[in-house]
């Protein structure tokens, strides 16, 4: 399994998740639940404390690298990310292929492709950049750390905001995969399959280090608006 890694930006901070950020967690999963509707994300203390859980079980497992997302302006906990996906192709063939499972030492293995998954940002943080840089801290380090061949992204076929956001980072749709899986609404969901090759990686870098300097529109609260 990868060993857990602190990816820091200007804006963001990407932290190993771990017990300590249940509470913070917890904070900004009630803080605005209107945009939650695809994605699972801890309501209250004990279900962070369960998230987290999960999480952690899964990483021990090798299945995923999970992170609290930290806002560096005012150092509060936004959301939570994660690799996972963790695929290996180094070493001897082996046939049929073991998925997840390296050749050799599991505690020095990198993955030669991952997916990134599980995001959710609080409400307050979205539209910040927070999302954007967080994406590109996790590409860079894929890409340019582990040498990762392909990162892949879905999103629920309803999700319009997620879609967006992720064409919107240069990433390439491969097509919609029909009644894929139970929806977190309890419907059979259609999903949507994006990814990043590691020699697009290049022209992907410079469309998000483009959009991470251009100046960002601030909110206007509508009661100070003029009439």
């Amino acid at each position: 399994m990868p060993v857990p890694v602190l990816l820091t930006g200007r804006s963001v901070r990407l932290e190993p998740l771990a017990m300590r950020h249940a509470e913070a967690l917890a904070r900004a999963g009630g803080a605005d639940r209107s945009a939650y509707a695809f994605t699972p994300v801890p309501d209250g203390l004990e279900s962070a404390l369960d998230y987290i859980a999960r999480a952690l079980a899964d990483q021990a497992a090798g299945r995923c690298l999970p992170f609290a997302v930290v806002g560096t302006a005012d150092e509060r906990v936004v959301g939570s990310t994660r690799f996972l996906e963790l695929d290996y192709w180094r070493g001897p063939l082996v046939w049929p292929p073991v998925p997840g499972m390296p050749h050799g030492d599991p505690l020095t293995a990198v993955p030669d492709a991952a997916e990134i998954g599980n995001t959710w940002i609080a409400g307050a943080a979205r539209g910040t950049g927070i999302n954007t840089e967080a994406k590109y801290l996790m590409f860079r380090h894929a890409f340019e750390v582990w040498g990762v061949r392909r990162i892949t992204l879905r999103a629920d076929a309803r999700n319009t905001r997620s879609r967006i956001a992720i064409e919107r980072l240069g990433a390439t749709c491969e097509g919609v995969r029909r009644a894929h899986s139970r929806g977190l609404d309890g419907a059979v969901r259609d999903t949507a399959f994006y990814s990043v090759l590691d020699d697009e990686w290049p022209t992907v870098r410079d469309i998000v280090e483009l959009r991470m300097s251009a100046p960002r529109q601030v909110r206007v609260p509508q009661d100070l608006l003029p009439a």
